[in-house]
């Protein structure tokens, strides 16, 4: 089946645009603001937190950055002037990170000002391993200036060991996942490009690195096991659910995520919208090749 599934993922460059946006439509909140206000206020009825994305990475020119700037400041606006239990998380090559590197501190500069005027957050994504350098001095100059940023760090990586420990003598707020980008063998921990479970013992380090040096954690996985892992290392360590929180995307494992909230830990749920849905959606199934399956067998069913 893993491989069929696999094999799925590789054909979605043939899969009609239309089919695939159909599918995305459970986890993607919409393409504009108003849609993705309404799931905000829906998911925070229900008890959980919401961190929004807009769609879209490595912009072809400043104007596009500026563009995202400003919808990155509706957003926080929305945020404050709805009420909303949510943050916000920013791809610093959507800002320019790849064109121009004043250009894009400048704008993030401007959303965790907005962001910290509206009470809220800011988490920085972490791209590709050709931005992971960049984006971790970018990060490093905005947390001397702003306490409301974190930074996404991806376990598979064999830096993340040397990236962390940096990070967690500065208190750092930071969110890890497994990661996603396809990078070169060398960048990866033992056994990770074929096989997603080498990664979790790393992940777990990370986690309890953070535990032990009091920097809170965004636990941001979807792997049932590796859950279980971190819950027996909470309750092995007596730590408070104030220190971490775990972290899902929209309409992934929604089953696991009620669970993990109904057993009293914080959860927030990793919202997107915006126009660049295609790019979104392919990267989510590369991550988990069973949607791509899916979406072929909805292709044959039709």
């Amino acid at each position: 089946m893993q491989l069929f599934n696999a094999l799925m993922a590789r054909a979605m460059p043939w899969i009609p645009r239309a089919l695939i946006q159909k599918i995305s439509r459970r986890y993607i909140a919409g393409d504009n603001l108003t849609d993705t206000v309404a799931c905000v206020r829906q998911l925070n009825r229900l008890g959980f937190a919401v961190t929004i994305d807009v769609l879209g990475e490595s912009a072809s020119n400043l104007q596009q950055t500026a563009d995202t700037a400003r919808e990155y400041m509706r957003v926080l606006m929305a945020i404050q002037d709805q009420g909303l239990n949510a943050s916000v998380s920013v791809k610093p090559t959507a800002l320019g990170l790849l064109l121009d590197m004043q250009d894009c501190a400048q704008h993030m500069g401007q959303i965790l000002a907005c962001a910290k005027r509206h009470q809220t957050s800011v988490c920085m994504d972490m791209e590709d391993v050709s931005c992971t350098q960049k984006e971790i001095e970018l990060f490093t100059s905005l947390n001397t200036r702003y306490s409301n940023v974190s930074l996404a760090l991806q376990a598979y990586l064999l830096r993340t060991y040397q990236d962390i420990e940096s990070l967690v003598a500065a208190r750092s707020s930071m969110r890890l996942c497994k990661g996603i980008y396809l990078e070169d063998r060398s960048y990866l921990v033992d056994g990770a490009w074929r096989d997603r479970s080498a990664i979790n013992p790393h992940f777990l380090h990370h986690v309890a690195r953070c535990f032990d040096t009091g920097s809170f954690i965004g636990i941001a996985t979807h792997d049932s096991a590796l859950i279980d892992q971190v819950i027996e290392l909470v309750h092995d360590r007596r730590i408070g659910t104030d220190a971490f929180e775990f972290q899902m995307l929209l309409g992934v494992c929604e089953p696991l995520r009620d669970k993990l909230r109904g057993m009293g830990f914080r959860v927030r749920v990793y919202v997107p919208y915006g126009e660049d849905w295609y790019g979104y959606s392919i990267r989510r199934i590369k991550e988990n090749p069973g949607i791509a399956a899916h979406i072929v067998r909805s292709l044959i069913r039709r």
